[in-house]
């Protein structure tokens, strides 16, 4: 069975700290509250921060710019009322069982992907291509997956983006308005889940540049998994049988009965 990546690129993904992550979670919401108050508003914390400074400061103590700008975090902290390390850790540890399940994405527990994504020896990286796709670019992620997704619209990877946010999986995800056919990000992918639907509407040619492009970025051992309308809730237009003259030169096979259906290509 043609489901995971050659044994050449199998070494343990390196996993961040629970500690590191709240600390991300921590800068992440104080960024996103400096970006939506005005100048004034943060030089007025900055304010706050250096009389609270003052007050509390002995003779040793040196007004560092650094030490203020720490200090401003905290204010913020205390403004958004962030949760203990602790407090965090207990929900971001609920949240993160559930969104490794499929069912938490609409995802067939009996995909091929299921397995992929729980495969803790695969060192690389998942490229997830299209917004009928987008349910598997966050499974992926919730199982510490570095994830890149790509799509023509802006607003589809505006949605992504945002979801992502909110699932608390964006530290791991990168997406990419991409014109198809004219230009593909600076990625190696192990894995890639393809919505065919989105080549749908580029010329022969350019279909045939992306996927050539494609497949020349994918390492040996590398694998494709073609979805088919059933795992995207819609009818394709174009179908993944569609594309498997593409991968003559590669092993391709359908997925078996009684899982979702489509076609894997590994790279020889």
């Amino acid at each position: 069975m043609l489901t995971s990546p050659s044994a050449k690129h199998r070494r343990p993904r390196p996993q961040r700290s629970l500690r590191q992550e709240y600390e991300e979670f921590v800068l992440e919401r104080i960024e996103e509250f400096k970006q939506q108050i005005s100048r004034s508003e943060l030089l007025a914390i900055a304010d706050d921060a250096v009389r609270e400074l003052e007050l509390g400061a002995d003779e040793q103590l040196v007004l560092t710019e650094v030490l203020m700008l720490e200090h401003v975090d905290r204010l913020i902290m205390r403004r958004l009322n962030l949760p203990s390390y602790r407090k965090w850790r207990a929900r971001h540890l609920q949240l993160r069982r559930a969104q490794r399940e499929p069912a938490h994405w609409g995802i067939d527990s009996n995909s091929p992907l299921v397995g992929h994504a729980q495969d803790a020896s695969v060192d690389g990286l998942a490229l997830v291509v299209g917004a009928g796709a987008a349910p598997t670019s966050f499974f992926f992620a919730a199982h510490d997956w570095p994830v890149v997704f790509i799509d023509p619209e802006v607003s589809q990877v505006e949605a992504v983006e945002t979801r992502a946010a909110a699932e608390a999986l964006a530290a791991r995800f990168d997406a990419f308005v991409v014109s198809l056919g004219s230009w593909f990000p600076e990625v190696r992918p192990v894995l890639v889940v393809l919505d065919p639907a989105t080549l749908g509407d580029l010329t022969p040619i350019d279909r045939e540049q992306f996927l050539d492009t494609l497949k020349a970025r994918t390492p040996s051992g590398g694998v494709h998994h073609l979805l088919t309308s059933d795992q995207q809730g819609g009818v394709l237009e174009f179908a993944p049988e569609a594309l498997k003259a593409c991968y003559a030169d590669w092993h391709v096979e359908r997925t078996r009965a009684g899982q979702s259906r489509g076609l894997i290509a590994v790279k020889p």
